[in-house]
């Protein structure tokens, strides 16, 4: 398991955009590598979970300050 983290800025995104990086970003990665997601997208709130719920992923948190929403992502 990978301790090196991928960042994804995702502001000012718009769904789906802000998963849509991020799964592209993902499926380049091994299994267990981290990627920090940076949205502002209200909705991206409820999107990354159920995304990493569905495609296998591991929300290992989720965290906003100052209107942007920061995910970190574990690869399944």
């Amino acid at each position: 398991m990978s301790d090196r983290e991928t960042e994804v800025d995702a502001r000012g995104l718009l769904c789906p955009l802000p998963v849509l990086r991020a799964q592209k970003v993902l499926a380049g990665l091994p299994r267990g590598a981290l990627v920090r997601l940076h949205a502002t997208d209200a909705a991206s709130w409820v999107d990354v979970p159920h995304f990493c719920t569905h495609a296998g992923h591991e929300l290992v948190s989720a965290t906003e300050a100052g209107g942007t929403k920061t995910y970190l992502i574990r690869r399944g």
